[in-house]
C-alpha cells in the first residue's frame, strides 16, 4: 500500500466532510496547507505501519541528518533505527575524494543518539573503480549488526573506465552515485536474511528544491530491492523521502532544535556535504579545496591529465579553481574537516548553536 496515497484519500474524505458540514473556513485552511497536512498524516500512517527496520541513508550532511531527527521526533523506537553510511573511498587506503572527518563524524552522531551505525563500501572505493582497465567491478562489503562483515559481487564482466564520472543526470555517466552508493545499498539489502519476512523503510534525503529532476521523485514508493511478491523469499522494503518537500530553512530548523553540530564542511562554506572533491563542485569550492588540501586537489588534477578526460565538460579542475575564490575559512574549521577523528561535541550546549557559514550557500549537487 502506498501510504501517501492512503493519506491523500483520508485527507479527501475529511475535506468532503468539512464541505458537507459547511465549515468553509476550515476547508480553506485545509486546502491552503494541503501539502503540510498530507505530510503530517503520512507520518502518522508510517509510524503505525509496523516497520521492523528504519534505515537512514546517512552521509553526514544536513538532509540525511534531518531525516534522522524527524524519526526521533516521530517517536520511532531507537532500537529500530539504523544509520547506513557508504564509505566512498573504501577501506583499502584510498583518500582521493571524501572529507577525512566524515566517517568518524557519522559514528559520533550515532553514538550521541544511542543508535547503530552500519557502514558499507565497494572494495577500493572510488579510486579503484575509476582505474578499472580490463577488470570487473569490485565486490561490496557491508557491516552486519552482529559485528560480522558481509561480501557480495565482484564477479561481473571485465571493463574499462580510466576517467572520472562526468557531470550528468545520467547515472551511467555519473557512475559514482550508482556504483558507490545506490548499488552498494541495494547489495546490502538483498544479501541479509534479516530483511526477509520483515517490513523495512529506507529513508533518503533528496529535496525537490535542489533540482527539477529531484522535484519529480515520488515521496514514497517500493524500494528497488523490494521483493514483497517473491516466490522463494519476500522482502517488504519501502523507500521514503521525508524531506522531499522541505525548504532548506526547515532542514536547518530541525537541526537547530536538536542543537546538532553540523559537519565541519558547512563551517568552511560548503552548502552541501558530499565528497570534498564532488564532481559538481563550483569554481569557489574547487578553489577552496585547493587552498585547504592541495595534495588531494593535485592528485585529482594529475588523474585528469593522465586520462585526457576532464570532470567538467569545458574545463579541467585547475581552470575551474582559477575561476573561483576560496571561502573565508577559519584554521580550526579546516583542522576539524581534515582530521580523521571528530573531537567536537555532537549536541551543543543550549545557546551555542550557530547557523554555519555554508547554509543557503552553493550546494552544487546532482542536477
Amino acid at each position: 500500500m502506498d501510504l501517501y496515497a492512503a493519506a491523500e484519500a483520508r485527507l479527501q474524505r475529511f475535506a468532503q466532510r468539512l464541505q458537507s458540514e459547511a465549515r468553509g473556513a476550515d476547508l480553506v485552511e485545509l486546502e491552503t496547507n494541503r501539502e503540510r497536512y498530507l505530510e503530517l498524516l503520512a507520518r502518522k500512517l508510517i509510524k503505525e505501519a509496523g516497520y521492523d527496520f528504519f534505515l537512514v541513508a546517512f552521509s553526514g550532511g544536513k538532509d540525511s541528518l534531518a531525516c534522522l531527527l524527524l524519526l526521533l521526533e516521530m517517536g520511532v523506537p531507537r532500537e529500530r533505527i539504523e544509520l547506513w553510511h557508504h564509505e566512498i573511498d573504501g577501506r583499502e587506503g584510498s583518500s582521493l575524494m571524501d572529507w577525512p572527518c566524515t566517517a568518524d563524524y557519522c559514528h559520533k552522531v550515532a553514538e550521541a543518539f544511542g543508535l547503530r551505525l552500519l557502514c558499507s563500501w565497494r572494495a577500493g572505493g572510488f579510486e579503484r573503480e575509476m582505474l578499472r582497465d580490463g577488470t570487473g567491478t569490485a565486490p561490496v562489503f557491508f557491516e552486519r549488526p552482529d559485528g560480522s562483515i558481509g561480501q557480495t559481487g565482484g564477479k561481473g564482466p571485465a571493463g574499462r573506465r580510466l576517467r572520472f564520472p562526468q557531470v550528468s543526470a545520467d547515472l551511467s555517466v555519473r557512475w559514482c552515485s550508482g556504483g558507490l552508493k545506490i548499488d552498494v545499498a541495494d547489495a546490502a539489502l538483498r544479501n541479509q536474511a534479516r530483511f526477509e519476512g520483515a517490513r523495512t523503510l529506507l529513508l533518503t534525503g533528496e529535496r525537490a528544491e535542489e533540482s527539477a529532476h529531484r522535484a519529480r521523485y515520488a515521496p514514497f514508493e517500493p524500494h528497488r530491492a523490494d521483493l514483497r511478491g517473491g516466490r522463494k523469499a519476500q522482502r517488504h522494503i519501502d523507500h521514503w523521502r521525508p524531506v522531499l518537500h522541505w525548504s532548506e530553512a526547515e532542514v536547518w530548523a530541525i537541526i537547530e532544535r536538536h542543537r546538532v553540530n553540523p559537519h565541519p564542511a558547512y563551517r568552511l562554506g560548503w552548502g552541501r556535504v558530499s565528497c570534498a572533491a564532488c564532481i559538481f563542485g563550483s569554481p569557489n569550492q574547487w578553489a577552496s579545496l585547493r587552498a585547504v588540501n592541495p595534495g588531494q586537489f593535485e592528485r585529482i588534477a594529475a588523474y585528469e591529465r593522465s586520462f585526457g578526460v576532464t570532470i567538467k565538460h569545458k574545463s579541467n579542475v585547475v581552470q575551474t579553481a582559477d575561476r573561483g575564490t576560496p571561502y573565508p575559512m577559519e584554521q580550526a574549521d579546516i583542522a576539524a574537516a581534515l582530521s580523521a577523528e571528530f573531537r567536537e561535541p555532537i549536541v551543543l550546549p543550549p545557546g551555542e548553536w550557530r547557523l554555519p557559514r555554508g547554509a543557503y550557500g552553493e550546494s552544487n549537487g546532482p542536477i
